[in-house]
């Protein structure tokens, strides 16, 4: 690692105890940033802005040297500029590039977090919060994908009208993002293009699946070390 420690933002990082601080962030974000504020584009840049920080402490906490982190640092960087560009003019390259950057961004915030779950060591409390972490991580990836279909694809979903005015798009498919993955189901937002079928099909199974493999392998392997340490206090 090379992190400075006492950085208000690496300890995230550097911490086990920083996931759980990543989960309240979290559900700020999901539950009451996006459904409620989502609408109000400065602040959501403001935002973002905080979470492109918060990953460029991951990137510089997580690399095991200087050279890696700036390569690794070259994905946001660019996502940045993308964003940038994209505000002033629009094409159908900066439009994809903006959704690959995106993609990626999203990718790389999963795995700094898989990182930080599954580093050697023993299997604590914080490690299955991490879990949970880069549970709620995967409802804002398919979100995002959600998105960009429903914005670019006429006709990609079919969503009931709202009379909330603080309703925004991004509010409604992270709603829908969380509906599919823990296959609820109620039927507010419809995918019609087989596209968005598609990757709904495969948020429902990450959903079955991601629970079983990782979060309850963690709570069986720190169940196991908690019985293992009381027997041998015995």
């Amino acid at each position: 690692m090379i992190a400075q420690k006492d950085r208000f933002l690496y300890r995230f990082w550097t911490q086990e105890k920083g996931l759980s601080g990543m989960l309240i962030l979290l559900c700020i974000m999901h539950f009451i940033v996006i459904p409620f504020f989502g609408g109000y584009t400065r602040f959501m840049v403001a935002v973002n802005i905080f979470w492109m920080l918060f990953l460029f402490a991951g990137i510089i906490a997580l690399s095991k040297h200087k050279k890696q982190a700036f390569l690794i640092s070259i994905i946001p960087f660019l996502f940045i500029i993308t964003q940038w560009i994209n505000y002033f003019e629009h094409n159908i390259f900066i439009l994809f590039a903006d959704l690959i950057l995106s993609v990626a961004i999203m990718l790389l915030l999963i795995t700094l977090v898989l990182i930080k779950v599954l580093e050697p060591g023993p299997v604590t409390t914080y490690r299955i919060v991490g879990s949970i972490v880069v549970y709620m991580l995967l409802v804002h990836f398919w979100a995002t994908l959600y998105l960009f279909l429903f914005q670019h694809i006429e006709g990609a979903f079919q969503i009931a009208e709202s009379n909330f005015l603080s309703n925004s798009d991004q509010a409604s498919f992270m709603y829908f993002s969380y509906v599919c993955i823990t296959s609820t189901g109620f039927g507010e937002i419809v995918p019609l293009h087989p596209l968005a079928r598609s990757l709904v099909q495969i948020e429902v199974l990450t959903g079955v699946l991601y629970p079983v493999i990782l979060i309850g392998r963690l709570v069986s392997d720190a169940n196991f070390a908690t019985n293992k340490t009381g027997k041998n206090q015995d």
